[in-house]
């Protein structure tokens, strides 16, 4: 086996391959070793991806479980579930959309597409460009980069930015008080451009424009990412996920902004180890690795080792994508 090649104090490598997953030992030997480890496709048959797709639905959507769809008619949480269930298929099992669920999950999602290009329904009729953008990003995964209702989406992402370049959630500048039942079917708000971005939305949007080749580098994406970095540790301007602790709580595959996920598309968008707010944020992980090589989740899960295993991984991969590009 191939040493990491990357600087870290501890070798992550045995407490990685210690886990009895398939997926991610698969994941461990090529992103990290660079081992020929064949085809993804063994994936797709393995347990938890087969029990995940025996509960689509026919449309290729995933029913949420739980709500009163007479009280929550206004909000889409089939989509919600959806998108929840994409993230665990396509980010630990490699799913594309040479597969059959994938192909029709995505139609159902594209189903939720406005003329104007946002996907919409998880809040209401009101514009989401956090979910939005996160979603365009498992699209894109799963190779629908140069599908045209994908340039759609991410056209609309960037006719939606504040001055500063980053975004917000439009609902995150409503006063709670104004946030009546009558608000989410009305029509859509639109934030006032000069008001100060979110990080949470400012870093779920950058994860599409990180992982579409040809958007990534884009002056308007750059200038994202120079916001999003500055704003390591510090809280957000907006309610959601405000406190600073918010940074260095994570979780995978994906789904809020933090620290790892921030350092993720930086890097894929071109920044190095030597600026100083990337540099800042890998030393927060020198300096927090635990003994067996990996790192806390914060959110107080001990038992869910797997879960530390697959951040450990993602943290790995950000070191060698860093390293590789000096």
């Amino acid at each position: 086996m191939s040493p990491l090649k990357i600087n870290l104090k501890q070798d992550p490598l045995p407490a990685l391959l210690a886990q009895d997953s398939t997926a991610l030992t698969y994941f461990v030997r090529r992103d990290l070793l660079d081992e020929d480890t064949g085809g993804v496709k063994d994936l797709w048959e393995l347990k938890e991806p087969r029990k995940i797709l025996m509960k689509q639905g026919a449309d290729g959507s995933w029913r949420y479980p739980g709500k009163n769809r007479e009280v929550f008619r206004d909000t889409n949480y089939d989509l919600l579930e959806t998108f929840r269930n994409l993230c665990v298929l396509i980010a630990k099992y490699c799913f594309n959309r040479r597969n059959p669920a994938i192909a029709s999950a995505a139609e159902y999602v594209f189903s939720c597409q406005t003329p104007e290009g946002d996907i919409r329904g998880i809040l209401g009729n009101q514009y989401m460009p956090y979910y939005h953008g996160a979603i365009l990003e498992l699209l894109i995964e799963a190779d629908y980069a140069e599908d045209e209702r994908v340039r759609l989406g991410l056209e609309w992402l960037l006719s939606l930015r504040q001055e500063d370049g980053g975004w917000v959630v439009p609902m995150q500048t409503v006063p709670s008080k104004e946030r009546t039942g009558d608000i989410w079917r009305a029509a859509p708000i639109r934030a006032d451009p000069s008001r100060h971005s979110s990080q949470l939305a400012t870093g779920m949007v950058l994860r599409a424009f990180a992982a579409h080749p040809a958007y990534r580098s884009r002056e308007a994406v750059r200038r994202a990412g120079d916001m999003l970095k500055a704003r390591f540790f510090k809280s957000d301007r907006y309610n959601d996920r405000k406190a600073p602790k918010y940074w260095t709580k994570f979780q995978y595959p994906f789904w809020w902004s933090n620290l790892l996920t921030a350092l993720d598309s930086l890097s894929k968008i071109g920044y190095t180890s030597k600026d100083n707010d990337i540099a800042r944020g890998l030393d927060w992980f020198l300096k927090n690795q635990e003994e067996d090589g990996l790192w806390e989740t914060s959110y107080g899960k001990a038992k869910d080792q797997e879960m530390r295993a697959w951040i450990g991984l993602a943290v790995c991969r950000v070191f060698k994508r860093l390293e590789d590009a000096k």
